[in-house]
């Protein structure tokens, strides 16, 4: 039997969307037992995604569409990938005895997580202050917009806002653009969900050690803002506002993507040191371009990359990107091809090493997931399951670890506590 290294710590995990079950399924990939938390008041939003019709994705609510084809919820595969290996619990604890059945619930449990905004918990006697008081060695993990504390705490934001704030959307984008566009995907919500593993780990550590449990306050903001080191040290050091550049790096040319024969088909180069740029030009049979006044030093090449820029492009259009590749890595550059997702899938490297896995779902079958993303050669972790069905782990979570009897259980299914 495997053994994982996170097996035997139990997470309550009350995250939706992105941000929160993404942090939660990197402990699930590690061992631990995480039990998601929702109900059919409160559904996770992730499941609406491959559920709906263009329509009904913009007009009605999870709610709404478990309230008339339920199994419509099972079957986004985003949402199995963000929650792959929990169990799945309904019990609706804005109701007092489903907030006593989360408090039994977590009184067994290490971590419990959310990403709502600040306020929600508490609202319901279930706020870390309650929390610690029933069990002090409880870990909490809160990741919200802004954060808990501040001028900002409670704001609203998305993915689009994350990366606006965050000092991203600053430096994305081509110089001549007039109109921010940042990444479009959910950048701020990976990164925070990074930090939050990162963070669970740390408390248990520091709880294996003491005895003592913490409470953990997680902004997506700064989360997001601590990756833009560049642009801060930029304007704190020297006064200057860091501006889009493109494709271009300060201290590397040629620097960027280059089209490539074919169409669509791009190339990314990039080249460093002098003994790079000589390797450079000595492989794509133009030696004497090292010589070329415009581009005799680095300082020169930055000066001319717009002409610099076009022989390259004039050499590289006549190679696929796989053929240019091949040639500059053999002479020590760095170059890699464009790829979309399709060419991901199928590329033998990834492969090898094993980074799509497949899981079966119930009402999916087979489903293809990214594997996990770091290699221990002793305890790798796994992808073990799909996402759960609705409500799926009720009675083990309900009869088996907290004790209720059958009656009981019923009992509390008509008044709609577990529901």
């Amino acid at each position: 039997m495997a053994w994982y290294p996170l097996q035997g710590y139990r997470v309550v995990d009350f995250g939706s969307a992105w941000a929160g079950p993404q942090m939660a399924h990197i402990m699930a990939d590690m061992g631990a037992e995480v039990i998601k938390v929702e109900s059919r008041n409160r559904i996770d939003y992730g499941r609406i995604g491959g559920a709906a019709s263009a329509k009904d994705l913009l007009t009605k609510t999870p709610e709404a569409i478990a309230a008339t084809a339920p199994d419509r919820l099972e079957l986004n595969p985003v949402f199995h990938l963000l929650n792959r290996g929990k169990k799945g619990i309904t019990v609706d604890f804005t109701k007092p005895k489903g907030a006593d059945l989360i408090r039994e619930l977590i009184k067994r449990s290490d971590v419990v997580a959310d990403n709502f905004t600040p306020g929600v918990l508490d609202k319901h006697g279930l706020g870390y202050e309650s929390l610690a008081a029933i069990k002090p060695d409880i870990i909490v993990v809160s990741l919200c917009f802004a954060g808990h504390t501040g001028p900002l705490k409670g704001t609203r934001g998305y993915a689009p806002i994350i990366t606006a704030l965050g000092g991203l959307d600053s430096v994305v984008g081509y110089p001549d653009e007039s109109i921010p566009c940042g990444p479009r995907f959910a950048y701020g919500d990976h990164v925070a969900a990074t930090h939050g593993a990162l963070a669970i780990l740390i408390a248990l550590i520091h709880r294996n050690r003491t005895g003592e449990g913490q409470y953990i306050d997680i902004s997506e903001w700064e989360a997001t803002t601590s990756l833009l080191g560049e642009p801060l040290m930029e304007y704190i050091m020297n006064g200057r506002i860091q501006k889009p550049k493109g494709n271009r790096d300060p201290i590397m040319a040629p620097h960027g993507y280059y089209p490539c024969r074919g169409e669509g088909q791009w190339v990314s180069i990039a080249v460093k040191t002098e003994e790079e740029w000589q390797s450079f030009c000595q492989a794509i049979g133009n030696p004497n371009l090292a010589g070329d006044e415009r581009f005799i030093d680095r300082y020169s090449r930055l000066l001319n990359q717009d002409a610099l820029d076009k022989l390259v492009a004039q050499w590289t259009a006549s190679y696929t990107p796989l053929e240019v590749t091949e040639i500059l890595q053999k002479s020590g550059v760095a170059a890699a091809p464009f790829m979309i997702s399709k060419e991901q899938y199928h590329d033998p490297h990834f492969r090898e090493r094993g980074i799509f896995v497949e899981v079966n779902h119930p009402k999916n079958g087979r489903e293809v997931f990214y594997g996990i993303p770091w290699k221990l050669s002793d305890t790798p972790g796994e992808v073990r399951s799909s996402g759960p069905l609705l409500g799926q782990d009720n009675e083990y979570v309900f009869k088996e670890l907290l004790g209720l009897s059958q009656e009981d259980f019923e009992h509390l299914g008509e008044e709609k506590v577990i529901f």
